[in-house]
Formats: C-alpha cells, structure tokens, sequence
C-alpha cells in the first residue's frame, strides 16, 4: 500500500515537479514584474521570466502527456495510476509555475533578495499552486486522485526531492544557490 501511494504521489506530481527545473535551464529574457517595484521592492524580480515560464509550464503538459504514453504498459504490469486530462496536466505544470511565482512575491514583501531561503515555502509553494489549479481546471480528477495519503506523500517527498534537485542544479552550474 505505502509503495503504491508513494508511486501516485510521484507520478501525479511530475508534471508540477518538471516546470520549475526547466523553467531555471530556459530562464532568461523579460522579467515579467517588467522591473517594476512596489512599495520600493521589485513586485518579483529578475529571476521570474516570461519565458522560463511558458516553457516551464510547457514542459510540465509534455511530461503530462509523455506519462499518459507510457500508462498501458504501466497498467499490465500491474500499476493503477490515473491517466492526466488535458486540464490535469495544464493545471499542475501552470499551477507549479504560479505558485512559485506567487512565493516570490512573498518573498519580495518580506525583504528577502533573490536567492534567500524561505523554508517551507520555498519546497511546497508550487505544490500548493498545482495542486490549486488542477482542482480548477479539472475538479474531478483532482479530487479522485489526490486523496489524504497521496496528499500526505507529496508533502513529505517534496521537500527532499526538491532540495535534492536544487542541489543537483547548483553542483551542474545552473542555479547560484543549492536550495
């Protein structure tokens, strides 16, 4: 059972875990705050592009749609994973994207310069927003398929998977920090 949720958990996520990664290798460009500030802060920052978010959430509906591909020989070998609708895969990879985006905004508010840690936001802010998103776009799914214990899953594995991640990205040279 515990494999079982652990494995729904993951595969569900996937599509929310691929956009913020891709989003930091095809970054760059137009800031989307366009470097405007409020209240003498910039609104998000350099790090919060245009284009490392379209391709960001791009990449998160092909991963959707890549694992849809593979569910049939997923399901004869025995695996009972749900299929992503349309509005599942742009609700997670968008939502992700958006939640990450909205913690930068916190962050902005609260002094912190681009780069400094915000435990716990930092690690869940894209989980919220996907997870947010999907049960907007695609209510039924979210709710068939985020039950409590995948729910519990994904807010435990998270936080390592996405601080392993980090630190993988800053050893290869892509990020400046490793969280």
């Amino acid at each position: 059972m515990i494999i079982e949720v652990v494995a729904t958990a993951v595969w569900t996520m996937l599509p929310a875990y691929v956009p913020n990664n891709v989003a930091v290798l095809a970054g760059g460009g137009a800031p989307i705050d366009g470097g405007r500030t409020l209240g003498g802060r910039r609104i998000l920052g350099d790090g919060k592009t245009w284009r490392g978010t379209g391709v960001g959430t791009l990449a998160g509906v092909v991963v959707a749609f890549g694992l849809n591909g593979m569910l049939p020989t997923l399901t004869e070998m025995g695996a009972r994973l749900e299929p992503f609708s349309l509005g599942a895969a742009i609700g997670l990879a968008s939502g992700a994207m958006l939640g990450d985006i909205a913690a930068s905004f916190i962050k902005r508010r609260s002094g912190r310069q681009r780069g400094v840690p915000l435990p716990v936001i930092d690690q869940l802010d894209f989980v919220v927003g996907a997870i947010s998103c999907a049960g907007i776009l695609a209510p039924r799914w979210t709710i068939e398929t985020f039950t409590l214990p995948v729910v519990i899953a994904v807010l435990i594995l998270t936080p390592v998977l996405h601080l392993g991640t980090n630190a993988g990205a800053y050893v290869l040279g892509f990020k400046k920090e490793p969280y």
